[in-house]
């Protein structure tokens, strides 16, 4: 689609939505159909006009706002970023693997899973070749363990597909297992150097609040709309740090929960919510649903020298792992007492411990725990479906088996009590 502005000295050309309001859906529509939009200056003789210098077109007037936001972005990051492992390093590989478990944890958090993953499997062959019990229990403590798993069958695929070398195209990124959009865009632009958008929650508060915009940012249409806009706004010669400066200013100054540090923000001067003075408001996001509360009671059994862990089913939350048996609901100790027996195992001490909440994206566990001291574990019944027990020492717990940080003050008190 050609434009001819009869006009010369024009630095872009964008829709103007309040006048033309169907003239600039027609444009946003054809740019989102993957349609080029071109424009040319022109010099304009009396009797001649001379197509000239090419003029850069934005869809959405928003884009116009955010191509300011490149140079004094970059000239912030350059400055103040911080020092971080995956970063002085961003071989392909590593790349993936920190934005991977960088989801949903803090990046200092982060950083000793990094280095104790990167020791163990230092390439995409031995993750691909990794044992999913080790695969867990280097991920333990992280959470949202499907994460590890796509990663392994992700490098699979990497091997069979692309013979080892991680693919440089987004397009291609995406078709690998538990790849999305963010984690695509972040290796394409960090590892590869090629112009594509890595958008998170970072990312969406800060062009949120720049453009006061009031979108619901829960709603994927609007992610999709921003990648667009930074896809065809971000650095030319430096798309990686580009992204990774917009993540940083989230993470570190455009902060969540009514704290951003605005006389920090290197662009404080384009923000409009900052000079609207209602930073806190943005972004807009619907309220999510009420997560749901499921009560337990979680039973150390313990004999001499060993205690009783349960295998996860294979499918569903937090699978594969290994827990503490659990009662659902809170049990009196009577209870508690009658259910082992039903089991064959005589109880000869019960003590409660501590009470412990774990909250998930979706629902809370909220967990009373008790020790309990038995005769001789062995007696458990084995049979059923995900009822398999297993009977370990506390170097082993600590060492060999994944479990899942729902139970780590239920662990630590099962290490206190073994020493």
């Amino acid at each position: 689609m050609l434009f001819v502005l009869p006009m010369k000295g024009v630095d872009c050309m964008v829709p103007n939505v309040r006048t033309h309001p169907e003239f600039a859906k027609a444009i946003q529509e054809a740019a989102a159909a993957g349609v080029r939009l071109l424009a040319y200056d022109c010099v304009v003789e009396p009797d001649s006009m001379c197509l000239d210098r090419p003029v850069t077109v934005y869809a959405y007037p928003e884009m116009s706002v955010l191509k300011q936001m490149a140079e004094p972005l970059l000239d912030w990051y350059d400055a103040s970023r911080r020092i971080l492992p995956w970063r002085e390093e961003p071989t392909p590989y590593r790349v993936w693997v920190s934005e991977i478990m960088l989801q949903q944890t803090r990046v200092e958090a982060v950083k000793p899973y990094f280095e104790r993953f990167m020791e163990s499997l230092p390439d995409i062959k031995s993750l691909s070749e990794a044992e999913e019990e080790m695969l867990l229990k280097l991920w333990e403590g992280l959470g949202y363990y499907n994460r590890v798993r796509n990663m392994k069958k992700a490098a699979v695929q990497i091997m069979e597909q692309y013979h080892g070398r991680m693919p440089d195209t987004k397009e291609a990124l995406l078709g690998l297992s538990g790849i999305g959009s963010y984690t695509a865009g972040a290796v394409a632009s960090i590892a590869y150097g090629k112009k594509f958008a890595a958008v998170d929650g970072n990312v969406l508060r800060v062009v949120m609040r720049i453009l006061a915009d009031e979108s619901d940012i829960a709603d994927a249409r609007v992610k999709r709309k921003v990648e667009h806009w930074l896809d065809g706004t971000m650095s030319e010669k430096r798309p990686g740090d580009f992204n990774q400066a917009m993540m940083e200013l989230g993470a570190m100054v455009c902060l969540p929960n009514g704290a951003p540090k605005c006389s920090e923000c290197p662009l404080s001067g384009m923000c409009r919510a900052y000079a609207q003075g209602n930073m806190v408001d943005y972004p807009k996001k619907a309220a999510k649903k009420p997560r749901t509360i499921e009560k337990k009671t979680v039973l150390i059994l313990r004999d001499e020298e060993r205690a009783a862990l349960k295998k996860r089913p294979s499918k569903g939350l937090l699978a594969g792992l290994y827990e503490f048996p659990s009662l659902e609901g809170y049990k009196t100790e009577e209870e508690i007492v009658r259910y082992l027996n039903e089991l064959g195992l005589k109880v000869i001490r019960i003590q409660p411990l501590m009470e412990h909440k774990h909250i998930f994206s979706h629902k809370e566990w909220h967990m009373k725990g008790f020790f309990i001291r038995v005769d001789e574990l062995e007696r458990m019944e084995l049979s059923g479906e995900g009822k398999e027990y297993w009977f370990v020492d506390a170097k082993q717990m600590e060492e060999e088996l994944p479990i899942p940080s729902a139970f780590a003050p239920f662990v630590q008190k099962m290490k206190e009590v073994c020493r």
